[in-house]
């Protein structure tokens, strides 16, 4: 890999992360084509990718910081003011959302751990599973914003809500998936506006993703002190796609909620549709590795 082949994963890496098309996919095609996935040893492939996540999750940080610090100052407030009152107020949004939040969490944080090997194994560069999940995905959005109200927004976040969302945020451990395109699929058919579902399912990233990258640098240490090259990559060119997944996922995080705002999800349902077309074709003429 050199320096220009990092910064195309990076800006991959930013703008899929958060469109519902699915980064894995798109990261993997890339990878692939350019010879980069070593089938022998995927487990390396997954740590870069995992680590490349950081920078698109700063962006999270960094676009919602005001949000998510009013979460946290919430919760300090309720409950350490006040406490008297609770039984008569309340808990406050702020403390109801970052509760959304952490029980959003807890089904993708088991399925993450149960699966762990499988995760890192050749199963999830599979490109015939990324090809059936592009179009399978492709047809439960579109359902969903067929059918969906586009009446609640963030404030109306339940915690059964939270669940249901967070068991499809396991689902995007499928490669080809998409973690925002399960996670706002799931919200349009709970009846969320486009805007309240993709902004949920930003937030809700947040733990998930950043366990997952500190959990791979600690592997990506532990495997390198064993003797296993996890570098060959380049630590450099880690280092550059990360920071450029951080850039290009700012901007898409801004695009997006701007988008849906006034346009349905339907470009993504057939774009998704339109390249598991295009990998099939890829596949069955030997172009792309399955």
């Amino acid at each position: 890999m050199n320096i220009l082949w990092a910064i195309l994963l990076g800006i991959i890496q930013g703008l899929t992360e958060f469109l519902p098309i699915s980064s894995t996919a798109h990261l993997t095609i890339a990878g692939k084509l350019l010879g980069l996935v070593d089938l022998d040893h995927p487990e390396a492939w997954t740590a870069f990718i995992a680590v490349m996540q950081l920078g698109t999750m700063a962006a999270v940080l960094v676009y919602f910081w005001k949000d998510l610090l009013g979460v946290v100052l919430g919760v300090i407030r309720d409950l350490f003011t006040h406490a008297g009152e609770r039984r008569d107020k309340g808990w406050s949004q702020e403390s109801r959302l970052a509760l959304a939040i952490i029980l959003g969490t807890i089904p993708v944080g088991l399925v993450g751990f149960l699966f762990r090997h499988q995760i890192e194994g050749v199963f999830t560069k599979s490109t015939l599973v990324i090809t059936g999940s592009l179009v399978g995905l492709a047809a439960l959005l579109w359902l969903a914003d067929k059918v969906a109200r586009h009446e609640r927004t963030i404030r109306q976040v339940r915690w059964w809500d939270a669940l249901l969302v967070g068991c499809a945020q396991a689902l995007a451990l499928i490669p080809g998936s998409s973690r925002s395109g399960t996670t706002i699929t799931a919200a349009l058919f709970l009846g969320f506006t486009r805007e309240a579902a993709a902004r949920f399912s930003f937030l809700l990233s947040v733990p998930a993703v950043l366990a997952s990258g500190f959990f791979e640098i600690y592997k990506i240490a532990d495997m390198h002190q064993a003797g296993t090259d996890v570098f060959q990559l380049g630590v450099a060119n880690l280092a550059v796609a990360t920071v450029v997944s951080g850039i290009s996922g700012y901007m898409a995080i801004a695009w997006l909620l701007k988008y849906l705002m006034k346009h349905t999800t339907l470009v993504f349902v057939w774009y998704r549709i339109l390249l598991g077309v295009v990998l099939s074709i890829l596949l069955l003429t030997g172009m792309i590795l399955p």
